[in-house]
């Protein structure tokens, strides 16, 4: 998927050849060519036909490619999709200063270019993804960005969002009165009160594969890491319909809070990342729009909000 921004982050197919024929002469002859993707975090390069190369765009990212290499091959064997799995680590070189990692490549298209038609299917699969992944043994794992409570992670960005998004014209007074009213019950759940688990950290269309309208693999990992798994219960508003919430919600197994949280992080991740990405919201927006993010956002609050407030 692509919504323009790789342009702007200055990773090019030369450089990805220089770093390749330095740090992996075996990969030298192969052919490199960019990866259209809507990404704010990696560019990805495919290598020849079997292999991808992934760069972190900013500094943000640094970390992303180690963490992936490190846990990504202890992990993937107790997965029931497939996963990428790092075949090789890269140093920074080349004039470019961050680590990055060369991967098998898994072929499909995300959810948001060839978008799942099987739903029902695909709320099975994603929820027992979540249920083998919270199983495995997260004793010093990392912790997520998005495995603490959705309330400490965007509690001043909420309302302002709101605020921006009813200014231009993309919230109207009702709804952005309800997004409001719904946020007062997300700040009332009970917090994660157990042992951290694993979780994806990033279960958007952009990030999951599918062949012929089906689900067949999980990708980017830069969000992995240990903590409330709610804010991996996003596909339920982000991908899945009103029909197949509860088969994911049953094949995920989480109780009512946890729930809950997941759709206030479907509410309040929705709005802000609406506001953020969005065209013509004011100032605290993205220096470049990105639509497919916008999009995918838009969704995610229009699909929470009429749950609240039952």
């Amino acid at each position: 998927m692509t919504d323009g921004t790789d342009a702007h982050d200055g990773l090019d197919e030369d450089l990805v050849r220089r770093l390749v024929a330095d740090q992996f002469p075996g990969w030298a002859g192969l052919d490199v060519r960019r990866v259209a993707s809507a990404g704010t975090d990696n560019a990805m390069f495919r290598l020849g036909d079997g292999l991808v190369v992934r760069m972190p765009k900013a500094e943000w990212a640094a970390g992303q490619a180690e963490k992936e290499q490190r846990w990504l091959p202890r992990l993937a064997p107790s997965l029931p999709l497939p996963v990428p799995v790092p075949v090789g680590a890269g140093a920074p070189g080349e004039g470019f200063g961050r680590a990055w990692g060369v991967y098998a490549w898994l072929d499909g298209a995300d959810a948001w270019t060839a978008p799942v038609t099987d739903l029902a299917h695909a709320a099975e699969e994603l929820g027992r993804f979540g249920v083998a992944l919270r199983a495995i043994d997260a004793t010093g794992g990392p912790r997520s960005f998005r495995g603490g409570p959705v309330t400490d992670w965007e509690r001043g960005a909420l309302r302002p969002a709101v605020a921006a998004l009813a200014a231009a014209g993309r919230l109207g007074a009702p709804a952005a009165r309800a997004a409001l009213a719904a946020w007062e019950e997300v700040l009332a759940l009970p917090a994660w009160d157990r042992d951290p688990v694993w979780l994806h950290g990033d279960l958007l269309p952009g990030n999951l594969l599918t062949r012929d309208g089906r689900l067949t693999a999980v990708i980017d990992f830069g969000g992995l890491g240990t903590g409330d798994p709610a804010a991996d219960l996003l596909p339920a508003w982000t991908l899945l319909d009103p029909a197949t919430r509860p088969a994911f919600r049953a094949a995920a197994g989480v109780d009512d809070a946890t729930w809950a949280r997941g759709r206030g992080w479907a509410l309040c991740w929705g709005l802000v990342t609406d506001h953020y990405y969005g065209e013509s919201t004011g100032p605290g927006t993205a220096p470049v729009p990105n639509p497919v993010l916008a999009a995918v956002a838009r969704r995610s609050w229009t699909e929470a909000l009429p749950e609240f407030g039952r």
